[in-house]
């Protein structure tokens, strides 16, 4: 900066504009609930959802803390970009964790304990994978040449799948270390989890318009194996730590055990709560609450 000052003065040269981010579409208002879940004998019971933002606008992309204390997620605020938010179960704290010029999505807690990984929309439009430390300080750059990313998942330190953007999508396993990428499928969705108990991952595959189906692909004999159609419309998931499958329609929320259940299960019918439109869903470590991306219906 001091070297482009001198210059200036000299009359020599002007300095260059500070590239700036295009304008995005103004995403549509959502909130995060919290449901305390138990399973008892194989059967979930959830409790009443409760509410933990309180701004009014974009509260999106849950990812609980690996203490379970906690809960990354994404909002948009009143400077228009996207941050990363903790909420602490402990004394129901919110604190923010990013504040950049840029835009940070898809907070997720980095494997090592220390760090968490966003996606970072940077001034020019581009989208890579940059990780955070949790105590705070510069970010760095984890994937230099691979972009435009646009969901990521943690399987091991050095692994990593991605949902990388372009004509079609494409689900890539990356090896951190080489930074390589393969190609394992194409035209997915942008829910990435780990199976639990198994060396799975599981992935939305849009095989039409019509048919969404959830598949999973393992990691040691690279096969995929189709596991069960989504509902119709859906393509956010999560499993709890016993390996069931949930999943949400409008305000209801359902259960997929592989191991007895024929299809979808209605677990819980949260439109007397007044929610709708549930989307993203998040469970924590030790399955004892899962997060809902909802809207609210208004109140008068």
């Amino acid at each position: 900066m001091m070297l482009m000052l001198v210059a200036v003065a000299r009359g020599q040269t002007t300095p260059p504009p500070v590239p700036t981010q295009s304008p995005q579409p103004t995403p549509p208002t959502s909130d995060i609930f919290i449901v305390e879940m138990s399973n008892r004998k194989g059967q979930l019971k959830l409790g009443g959802p409760k509410r933990i933002t309180t701004w009014e606008g974009y509260n999106n992309q849950p990812a609980f803390l690996r203490d379970n204390r906690g809960l990354f997620y994404t909002s948009i605020r009143t400077d228009k970009q996207a941050d990363t938010y903790r909420y602490n179960f402990v004394d129901g704290s919110t604190t923010r964790t990013t504040e950049t010029a840029e835009s940070e999505f898809s907070p997720t807690p980095a494997p090592d304990g220390k760090s968490f990984t966003v996606i970072r929309v940077e001034a020019d439009g581009t989208q890579r994978l940059w990780m955070f430390p949790l105590a705070g300080g510069k970010p760095n750059l984890v994937l230099e040449k691979i972009k435009p990313v646009g969901y990521h998942l943690w399987i091991d330190r050095q692994t990593l799948m991605l949902f990388v953007l372009g004509e079609p999508v494409t689900m890539r396993l990356v090896d951190l270390k080489t930074q390589k990428a393969e190609i394992i499928a194409n035209n997915i969705g942008r829910s990435l989890h780990r199976v639990p108990r198994q060396p799975r991952i599981s992935f939305v595959r849009k095989l039409s318009d019509g048919e969404w189906m959830i598949q999973a692909f393992d990691t040691k004999t690279r096969a995929i194996i189709s596991l069960i159609k989504t509902l119709p419309g859906s393509e956010d998931l999560a499993w709890t730590p016993q390996g069931i499958l949930l999943m949400a329609k409008d305000a209801k929320l359902f259960k997929w055990n592989p191991s007895k259940d024929a299809g979808w299960q209605e677990l819980a019918d949260f439109a007397s709560a007044g929610l709708k439109s549930i989307t993203r869903l998040a469970v924590s470590p030790k399955g004892d609450r899962v997060a809902l991306v909802a809207q609210r219906e208004a109140t008068h």
